[in-house]
């Protein structure tokens, strides 16, 4: 229901497929089922169905954890691809959101695995972190 909710309201991320499993302040745990809609011409997932999970994880635990007053928006994706995904693959992203009192860069880290939790590919969101401006 959940993700029904969220990909009316962010349709490309929700177009995804991904399953949140877990999501409180700060942590998120997603699953993605291997589909024909996530496959490449390699018969495995495709490198861009990663770097969409990873980022989605990084998403879902940094505005969850983030605080009032403070608003994030990504600055930039690294994607690592370690070996072909295949079969339902899982991410757990952990977010300790800093203080922000200015214009802040951090680092979101969220690896994906396979059912056999062999890590198939690293992403690495960067956020710019910026406390919310009062209103005029």
């Amino acid at each position: 229901m959940f993700m029904f909710v969220f990909g009316r309201m962010v349709p490309y991320s929700g177009a995804l497929g991904a399953r949140v499993r877990r999501l409180e302040p700060g942590h998120v745990q997603l699953e993605l089922a291997d589909r024909r809609g996530v496959r490449n011409h390699l018969d495995s997932i495709h490198a861009i169905a990663l770097a969409n999970l990873g980022e989605l994880a990084s998403g879902l635990a940094m505005t969850t954890g983030l605080p009032a007053g403070v608003r994030g928006i990504v600055l930039g994706i690294d994607v690592r691809y370690l070996k072909k995904a295949r079969g339902t693959l899982s991410v757990d992203c952990v977010v300790a959101v800093p203080e922000v009192r200015e214009n802040t860069d951090f680092e979101v880290h969220a690896e994906i695995r396979d059912a056999a939790n062999e890590t198939v590919s690293r992403v690495t969101v960067r956020w710019r972190l910026s406390p919310v401006p009062p209103p005029a």
